[in-house]
């Protein structure tokens, strides 16, 4: 079965990599391909070629616009777009359970690397009482923290309740960083960079270093392409790749 999609913000780095993909892919058919110039009702596609799936590829302080349009639509979404906090999501999870037809899935980082790294420094941290994360993204980045590392915080901070908080001294001083689930996020936004993200776990006599380096936007392929696919029977919300692969 051939799924037509709709990507909002398909003029955008990542939209426009995803557009190109969904192309370039026999299962799936680009029905609309929606920049900051086009209504949001061309989401919709056409009464010929109405879109089973948007994807929302846009900036946090649209992405919430476009998921609610695309959800009174009757479409199922795949969201990925930063800023997603967990206030945003426990809105959207609450109007998901009136819509029981309905689903959303959000994706902090489409790389399949990225989803392991986070895995694996979810699975260390019940180990270390000393965790930071330092990532980096190109200097057109909008937001930061990055939502690949809020996620990675927060899932750290969930695999070591019992353990309780992370040791994170002097946090009253600007240069330790944001606090994310308790554990300092220090964010870079440079020339020359795509994504990196590194986890350092720190505990007696030595250090963990978990890092994951994107190079080329060829990397979000794969996770790009399992998204879509798994939206249409996609119910409720689903947050990170990770889940999807069942990690």
């Amino acid at each position: 079965m051939t799924i037509r999609v709709a990507v909002v913000g398909a003029t955008g780095r990542l939209g426009s990599v995803a557009a190109d993909l969904i192309e370039r892919t026999a299962d799936l058919e680009l029905v609309a391909a929606l920049g900051s110039r086009n209504d949001y009702a061309d989401m919709l596609g056409t009464d010929d070629e109405p879109s089973d799936v948007v994807l929302d590829v846009t900036l946090p302080a649209v992405s919430p616009d476009v998921v609610e349009y695309a959800l009174d639509a009757g479409r199922n979404v795949v969201v990925g777009t930063s800023g997603w906090s967990e206030e945003r999501l426990a809105a959207l999870r609450s109007r998901l359970r009136d819509e029981p037809d309905r689903g959303v899935i959000v994706v902090p980082n489409f790389s399949l690397g990225s989803a392991l790294g986070t895995a694996f420094a979810a699975a260390a941290a019940k180990y270390f009482d000393s965790i930071e994360i330092v990532e980096a993204h190109a200097a057109t980045k909008i937001d930061s923290p990055s939502g690949t590392a809020v996620r990675t915080a927060e899932l750290m901070a969930r695999a070591r309740e019992e353990r309780g908080p992370v040791a994170a001294p002097h946090t009253d001083q600007r240069a330790r960083g944001q606090q994310v689930a308790g554990i300092p996020v220090h964010s870079l936004r440079l020339e020359g960079i795509v994504a990196k993200q590194s986890v350092v776990l720190g505990g007696a006599g030595e250090t963990l270093t978990i890092t994951h380096d994107t190079t080329d936007s060829r990397a979000y392929a794969a996770g790009i392409l399992h998204a879509i696919r798994s939206a249409p029977q996609a119910r409720g919300l689903t947050v990170g790749l990770d889940r999807l692969l069942g990690l």
